[in-house]
């Protein structure tokens, strides 16, 4: 499984952004998709799952309201679509997966990169204040 983000940028306060995970080696649709973002100095951070289905999400608290994460099954794709940017959100983004199947989980669990069996490279969003 190979997981490809792109999308990130430099962008002003206020300003928005739209981040894209393509998986290949297999089709996403039945997996959980996540995004994770780590600043310099910084641990990893969770910022936002969607569950196999697609039809649950889970946010940080930080980005909560201005985030939004998607799925494009016919595309394979994850998305991230970030408006209100602050300079607090610079990061590199990465995207990750889990490797079991249709399988839903604990609300929490989510959160946790222990989820997550299959990380691809980062995209580096920069917010200008």
């Amino acid at each position: 499984v190979q997981l490809q983000a792109s999308g990130g940028g430099l962008v002003q306060a206020g300003g928005s952004l739209r981040l894209s995970c393509v998986a290949s080696g297999r089709t996403s649709s039945s997996y959980v998709m996540g995004w994770f973002r780590q600043a310099p100095g910084e641990e990893r951070e969770f910022v936002a799952a969607i569950s196999w289905s697609g039809g649950s999400a889970y946010y940080a608290d930080s980005v909560k309201g201005r985030f939004t994460i998607s799925k494009d099954n016919a595309k394979d794709t994850v998305y991230l679509q970030m408006n209100s940017l602050k300079p607090e959100d610079t990061a590199i983004y990465s995207c990750a997966t889990d490797k079991n199947p249709r399988r839903t989980y604990t609300g929490p669990r989510y959160y946790s990169p222990s989820l997550y069996n299959y990380w691809g490279q980062g995209t580096q969003v920069t917010v200008s204040s």
